[in-house]
């Protein structure tokens, strides 16, 4: 993914939510600020070969199902409280992605044991990485942003912590992905979530037909996907 192909989905998101690209800009560049050192994509590349557990942080991952596919993938991406939800079934996370806005402990406490973070910088979390960065290992931080890539911090595509996880695991090589605790019909989200989920749902019908892959997530739900905002050379 590079970012002129995600411009146009990112101004998408921008109008639809209201949020303001220099606030994204913002924290992009206090991020980087706060880096000593940290990680660029091509160190952390996935093996060719590699099934790929992306784990949502969705009340289904604690599910049998969910738990064994998750056992059962070369490699787990994980969002947000994934990680602590896996841990405690005994599953470690190989990867983490997050805005920070749920664990912040867990973060500085991967980063230190040198397992690799994705910590992502928008308009609205300047304060906890202000916070948080200082105290992690930066040797194990790959700084994101949605806005233009600059310096240190890239842009791999995403919105969401769960469906940014899906796209990183993309650009990292993934042969194949695979979707634990993902539910786009929890109850108990409220109405902003519900609406970024629609947005993860969109992002994720793009990425696979990017890569030519089929999303067990997404079915039964792929016809009432609106997908005006996705680049139609991309579909």
């Amino acid at each position: 993914m590079t970012f002129d192909e995600w411009e146009p989905v990112y101004e998408a998101i921008l109008r639809d939510f209201g949020y303001d690209r220099a606030g994204d800009e913002r924290g992009r560049d206090l991020l980087a600020s706060l880096l000593e050192d940290s990680l660029a994509p091509a160190e952390l590349a996935i093996g060719p070969d590699a099934t790929v557990a992306v784990a949502g942080a969705g009340p289904s991952l604690e599910t049998d199902r969910d738990l064994e596919r998750a056992r059962e993938a070369d490699v787990v991406v994980a969002a947000s409280t994934a990680v602590d939800t896996l841990a405690s079934h005994g599953i470690d996370a190989d990867y983490m992605v997050t805005d920070l806005d749920k664990n912040p402990e867990t973060v500085v406490r991967l980063t230190n044991r040198g397992v690799p973070v994705a910590i992502h910088a928008h308009g609205d979390n300047c304060e906890v990485i202000r916070d948080v960065v200082p105290d992690c290992d930066h040797e194990a931080v790959l700084p994101t942003t949605q806005a233009a890539p600059r310096g240190p911090v890239r842009n791999v595509g995403g919105f969401t912590d769960g469906d940014r996880a899906a796209f990183l695991a993309d650009h990292l090589g993934a042969a194949r992905l695979v979707f634990v605790g993902w539910d786009f019909d929890d109850p108990a989200v409220g109405p902003m979530k519900v609406r970024k989920l629609e947005w993860a749902e969109r992002l994720l019908y793009w990425l696979e037909s990017r890569r030519g892959e089929h999303f067990a997530v997404l079915d039964g739900r792929r016809d009432a996907i609106e997908t005006s905002a996705i680049p139609l050379e991309s579909r």
